[in-house]
């Protein structure tokens, strides 16, 4: 049985309430992992493109209100 199996496992055997925080501890990894990630691809320019391309739309008004 590989780590993620005996980890699926082990979830499958929480309390509803040991579910529903571990649950939320995921969530906040998963968030702070995008997070370093999109500051990541801030940092080495890749977001220059989107950036550009959501100025232009907007300038060319292709872009409505929210």
């Amino acid at each position: 049985m590989t780590r993620l199996e005996r980890l699926v496992e082990m979830v499958r055997e929480l309390s509803p309430e040991e579910f529903d925080t571990f649950a939320d501890s995921v969530e906040e990894l998963r968030a702070e992992r995008w997070d370093r990630e999109i500051e990541q691809d801030s940092a080495a320019g890749q977001l220059e493109k989107l950036i550009k391309g959501a100025l232009a739309s907007h300038a060319g008004a292709r872009t409505r209100p929210l």
